[in-house]
């Protein structure tokens, strides 16, 4: 990671190397915008705190690639707070990207505590937001925390996302906007986003994360930007911001965050 980081830093650029004046906007206004004060910034924030601190052991199923760190499927809840969830200067970009762009209907692929989920619901409390997590017992707890944030426009599918997002793809008329944080390995992210890109729409934005974790995910980034529907990407490192506006020639960034 640290070597793919260096490569990173030595071809990603500013908004000097933008002439897309749509990129040029969603860059200098949305994505470098300063943090602003938000009292559903500090509530997800406190419980994140909560959540940090708590040694309660649980045992996760995971139907994905796994944890670098820990071998065993027992863990404190603080341990998963620490290191599957998004920090909050990612949660905050997609709270400001869902202001921006308003989407109707989210996918979240990979629920996990809630921490990024709370903030994609908060961001628009009129937008469906369903979110897919593998593990009954972190779904559980994601469910607890998304009541004591009275967030009551999320809807939790557990199971093994490889059957459940085909039925649920299906219950909608298009998909607005999808976050994939599941499975972290090439063939099951190219499914999930060929799956996604039935009910893509010319206005969707999907954004995939840890598109340099491994080798696989590096792969699946490579395929997704390849694809010919795909017409702008924006690589940010650790994530990455992929739009299908046809009205604009194909262009790939990479732009520092």
């Amino acid at each position: 990671m640290f070597k793919r980081y260096i490569q990173y830093l030595l071809a990603s650029k500013n908004e000097h190397a933008i002439h897309s004046p749509f990129v040029f906007e969603l860059y200098t206004r949305i994505i470098k915008a300063k943090e602003a004060k938000s009292e559903q910034f500090r509530l997800i924030e406190s419980l994140r705190k909560r959540l940090l601190k708590d040694t309660t052991v649980i045992e996760i199923t995971d139907f994905g690639a796994g944890s670098k760190i820990y071998n065993s499927n027992l863990r404190e809840i603080r341990q998963i707070a620490q290191g599957a969830e998004k920090p909050s200067k990612f949660g905050k970009l997609l709270f400001r990207l869902i202001q921006h762009f308003k989407p109707k209907t989210i996918f979240d692929l990979g629920t996990s505590l809630g921490m990024t989920t709370l903030y994609e619901a908060k961001a628009n409390a009129n937008a469906q937001v369903i979110t897919f997590e593998g593990c009954p017992t972190t779904a559980k707890i994601a469910q607890d925390n998304f009541n004591a944030l009275n967030a009551k426009n999320i809807e939790i599918v557990v199971g093994n996302l490889d059957e459940t997002l085909q039925s649920e793809i299906q219950k909608i008329e298009q998909l607005d906007f999808a976050f994939f944080d599941a499975n972290h390995r090439y063939e099951p992210t190219v499914k999930y986003f060929e799956i996604c890109l039935q009910k893509a729409t010319e206005s969707s934005l999907f954004i995939f994360d840890d598109i340099h974790w491994s080798e696989e995910m590096q792969d699946a980034w490579h395929y997704i930007k390849a694809h010919p529907q795909v017409m702008i990407t924006i690589d940010l490192f650790f994530i990455g911001l992929v739009f299908f506006r046809k009205n604009q020639p194909k262009q790939d960034y990479i732009l520092r965050f």
